[in-house]
């Protein structure tokens, strides 16, 4: 295994990229254990620090796991859904907060994944997910429950939604806009939002869920991603307004 020395991608990059080539590709395979550390530095050709920066970046993307001992060594991890779930909502994140996404984009995609999602939700949810949805429902409605907490209660609620379709790449897909860009929407909108607006359309959400309408629950996903676009507009506004006058 070769690497360039000549471009100016860091030398960890490129063997952590190699390595997770021949994982993708199923040349190394779960639970396989890697070469030594000493091993990998002699068929890359580097040191044996650059092999661990390596291995770290590779674990940090739950591609492999080390075990300590004297069969331990590092292993082609199982990656999960749930983790994969949690990779993708980090990159989403990042993403947002480094403006690399506009708010109308992000709020377009979100809501479109998760209309596209809602015939399945509708025809398959389970009595868990209709449950957890009443109990975040519920949360929403109490006097005195933070801006911070609400906004939990909102991703948790529209989570169980998804998990509804009882579909993993959904799920997967849907997680990531969702834990994402939920928390964003909410921390620009909070300031002019109705929280009982909010829960009227979960209660039309749920409802519509519980009946289930698919057509219903894609109206109700269409009302709230308007209201959303709206306040979100009505917000921006009126920081323009305010900067204007200062300046």
């Amino acid at each position: 295994m070769k690497i360039d020395p000549d471009t100016n991608i860091d030398l960890s990059a490129q063997i952590a990229s190699s390595i997770r080539d021949l994982i993708v590709s199923g040349a190394l395979i779960v639970d396989e254990r890697l070469p030594s550390e000493a091993e990998l530095a002699e068929q890359f050709e580097v040191s044996r620090p650059t092999i661990r920066e390596a291995l770290k970046r590779l674990a940090a993307q739950s591609l492999i796991r080390t075990q300590r001992g004297a069969f331990g060594g590092a292993f082609v991890n199982r990656l999960s859904y749930d983790d994969a779930r949690t990779q993708l909502a980090t990159t989403a994140t990042l993403l947002l907060s480094m403006n690399e996404v506009s708010f109308d984009t992000a709020c377009e995609a979100r809501f479109a994944l998760e209309r596209a999602c809602a015939p399945l939700v509708a025809e398959r949810r389970e009595e868990a997910q209709l449950a957890k949805m009443k109990v975040e429902l519920e949360k929403q409605g109490e006097s005195g429950l933070s801006d911070e907490d609400f906004c939990a209660s909102d991703v948790a609620f529209h989570l169980a939604l998804i998990d509804g379709a009882q579909n993993p790449v959904l799920s997967y897909h849907l997680s990531g806009s969702i834990e994402a860009m939920q928390p964003l929407m909410n921390m620009i909108t909070y300031t002019a939002r109705s929280r009982a607006e909010i829960i009227g359309i979960h209660s039309s959400i749920l409802s519509g869920m519980e009946k289930q309408d698919g057509d219903a629950v894609v109206h109700d996903l269409e009302r709230l991603e308007n209201y959303t676009k709206k306040l979100a507009h009505t917000v921006m506004a009126e920081k323009r307004a305010s900067r204007e006058k200062t300046t």
